[in-house]
């Protein structure tokens, strides 16, 4: 069992190969308190929990032992889910208001169950067991004062080292209750003496996911948005780290939060020096109505903990991934090569412009003609006409399904861009129904990229798009649909909710987000969905749940695309990155760079390419169908295999190393990249990860031979490369 109670110190107790996660219930008012978290204690019957690390035996005791120190109790007791507005004075994880306007929750134990399976989250994306038998723990606590209760559902994974978390809130008063904060997840760990770092991903737009790792300092740290997204500038993640954590060796602790809008992820050092760790939807803007038997389902957090640094959680959360979040047929299934054309021709093209795209395309070994924005209402620039989703046939003439045939007739798969979720004031949508735009009554709304956000809180709403965007993938051979969402939520108002519910509408339109995907995808079970977020302002787990791939970030220069993707890659399977060879100079910097360096730094992703193939050097052109079967030689490898972090650009200024390994250590693939060529210098030493110190390995450029031992301890040599942005490949198989 990976899950046990303990009856006789009553004692929860959570295990995955390599960690174990513990609890306990103290006093008689029966609090939960967490014990510890870390690698894995061997249970015996006769070994008790250390259940002196709550420090329950000293000053200020338990409260039926000194309830004259209750207060002091509360806030210095390490609480599994700890409440609010009775002497916690630390980041509470749930907060309320009653009727009669007062706010004091505090949640005890009541019963529990342990069950082999684990309980989906109605509405929500959540991680699934797969192959992998799972237990799942819930406990059940409640209020007595307030009548309200929850469900804390923990789930082991293994395997993978994870242990998943969420909430389940339930009014049992007569009485609404109003939710102001439901946190998923929090972590009460005792840390004194000891120092952390807390390691988040930052950023904006075209430089999405940039790690920042900085001291934990007394007082709150947090990351968070109130975009009504996950966002471009910050991400639903935070780690805590040992202070001599590196890649490869010190402690790990990591949350992840399978949510795609507005989220807090914190880390708090008490006066104590303990730590508490907290992730959940932000408060702000925030509060849920529960009528009387109302439940209120939280969004799910990944929870790991590693002791080989940050390689180890990355291991942890692409396995994780791969196996218990990804859906559907293209889950362990390679790509097809696409061609978009948005840097190609933005929104100036027409049939035979995209046709002959799609012939010298077909020739050359991609696979799927995408064209994005442009092609419905009278769009002919980002101002017009979005929620009129039928085909501009000036632009298309014939319609739709003449141009789909002969693309199809080339030997292409076809695939089409919507922004399901917007609507332009200039259309024909909004001047039928003003009133389905997100708006505050009486103010005037604030445009972003001319256009405004459809109140998917509402069910006619959500139906309208639905059947818009299935009209038009029933209407021909439509194979992929790259969904976009190009501005944050503003002016927060639905004309539909009640007054005192106008602080849902943030989580309703989340869950609308999730039902019209959900629906799309039973609808056409064969589509490749790929979601994008005006790049990747929306790349999160939730989304990840619909689609197997993301637009990882608009700016698709080689270099930048270094940084990004390797705060991506921390989190993420690199088959889930939408990651695109594109013109130069680069469209969103103007930086040149050799067409085989983009290809190599694409390779990481899904690989495609962003450019008009009929205007290209043709020096450019003659490397794709080289490129083509670079993907398909390694991209099983890349998709299945473990990642390592070799070396950071984003650190030393000067060169970028990581490599894929399969999963039996037999085969390697090393992507360098020198960003800056340095004068006068010898070789690059680089030491390799991830092989089987027995084996011997052949390099393949070069038909040396050398064992794994020597390539991970001595490492090898890679010489100086002429110019700045040059990159090599190395590929290593088992001798």
């Amino acid at each position: 069992m990976a899950i046990r109670y303990i009856e006789q110190d009553r004692t929860f107790w959570l295990d995955t190969e390599h960690t174990s996660y513990i609890m306990a219930v103290v006093d008689e008012e029966n609090f939960v308190g967490h014990v510890y978290y870390g690698q894995k204690l061997q249970y015996t019957e006769n070994a008790p929990a250390p259940l002196y690390l709550m420090r329950t035996g000293e000053a200020p005791f338990v409260p039926s032992q000194n309830n004259r120190e209750r207060v002091a109790f509360l806030d210095s007791f390490p609480m599994e889910y700890p409440g609010n507005g009775l002497g916690d004075y630390r980041e509470s994880a749930v907060s309320i208001r009653t009727v009669g306007g007062h706010v004091g929750v505090q949640l005890n134990y009541v019963s529990h169950e342990i069950v082999k399976e684990k309980p989906a989250l109605p509405g929500l994306p959540s991680t699934f067991p797969g192959e992998e038998d799972c237990d799942t723990l819930i406990l059940h606590l409640e209020d007595q004062t307030t009548g309200l209760t929850a469900e804390l559902i923990y789930t082991t994974f293994e395997k993978v080292d994870v242990i998943t978390r969420s909430v389940i809130l339930k009014n049992t008063a007569e009485q609404p209750i109003y939710l102001t904060k439901v946190m998923s997840a929090c972590l009460d760990l005792d840390c004194t003496d000891e120092k952390y770092d807390i390691l988040t991903l930052h950023g904006s737009w075209g430089r999405e996911r940039q790690m920042e790792r900085r001291s934990l300092m007394h007082g709150k740290q947090s990351v968070g948005s109130v975009r009504g997204e996950s966002s471009h500038q910050e991400h639903p993640f935070i780690a805590l780290l040992s202070e001599n954590a590196t890649q490869d060796t010190g402690e790990v602790y990591g949350m992840h939060f399978v949510y795609s809008g507005n989220f807090l992820a914190q880390a708090e050092l008490s006066q104590f020096d303990s730590i508490r760790m907290t992730m959940g939807i932000h408060p702000e803007n925030f509060v849920w109505k529960l009528e009387q038997g109302e439940s209120f389902a939280a969004p799910e957090v990944v929870m790991t903990y590693s002791s080989e640094g940050l390689s180890g959680m990355t291991h942890h959360y692409h396995d994780m991934y791969r196996e218990h979040l990804i859906r559907g047929e293209y889950r362990d299934k390679k790509r097809p090569i696409l061609i978009n054309n948005w840097e190609a021709t933005y929104f100036d093209f027409n049939t035979d412009k995209l046709l002959k795209i799609a012939k010298q395309a077909s020739k050359l070994g991609i696979e799927m003609l995408v064209m994005d924005d442009g092609w419905f209402g009278h769009r002919n620039d980002d101002s017009t006409s979005l929620g009129d989703w039928k085909v501009n046939e000036q632009k298309l003439p014939g319609g739709l399904k003449l141009l789909v045939d002969q693309v199809n007739a080339m030997g292409l798969k076809f695939g089409i861009w919507f922004e399901p979720e917007m609507i332009s004031p200039d259309s024909d949508l909004y001047r039928e129904h003003p009133d389905w735009a997100i708006s505050i009554p009486g103010r005037v709304g604030s445009l972003c990229r001319n256009q405004y956000v459809l109140d998917l809180s509402r069910k006619e709403v959500r139906d309208h798009a639905f059947e818009s965007v299935a009209a038009v993938l029933h209407s021909t051979n439509i194979e992929y649909v790259k969904w976009d969402m190009n501005r944050q939520l503003s002016d927060l108002g639905s004309v539909e909710l009640p007054a005192d519910r106008q602080g849902e509408l943030y989580h309703r339109y989340v869950l609308g987000v999730y039902e019209l995907q959900e629906r799309l995808l039973a609808e056409f079970p064969h589509l490749l969905l790929e979601n994008c977020s005006g790049g990747g302002a929306r790349f999160d787990p939730g989304m990840l749940y619909y689609s197997p791939q993301i637009w990882c970030s608009d700016d698709t220069d080689a270099i930048e695309r270094l940084k990004i993707q390797e705060g991506t890659m921390l989190l993420y399977p690199l088959s889930t990155m939408g990651a695109h060879v594109s013109d130069c100079p680069n469209h969103a910097l103007g930086r040149v760079t050799p067409f085989e360096t983009r290809g190599h730094v694409a390779l990481a992703g899904t690989f495609g390419y962003e450019l008009d193939i009929t205007k290209i050097p043709e020096e450019d052109r003659q490397q794709i169908p080289a490129q083509t079967a670079m993907y398909h030689k390694y991209n099983d490898l890349i998709r299945r295999g473990d990642y390592w972090r070799i070396a950071s650009y984003l650190e030393n200024g000067s060169y970028d190393c990581y490599m894929v390994a399969s999963k039996d250590k037999k085969e390697a693939l090393i992507t360098y990249v020198q960003v800056l060529s340095r004068p006068n210098f010898h070789s690059r030493r680089v030491r390799l990860k991830g092989l089987s110190p027995e084996n011997r390995y052949r390099i393949e450029e070069t038909g040396e031979v050398l064992g794994g031992d020597v390539l991970m301890q001595a490492g090898m040599l890679i010489a100086p490369l002429w110019g700045d942005y040059r990159s090599r490949l190395i590929h290593l198989t088992e001798a």
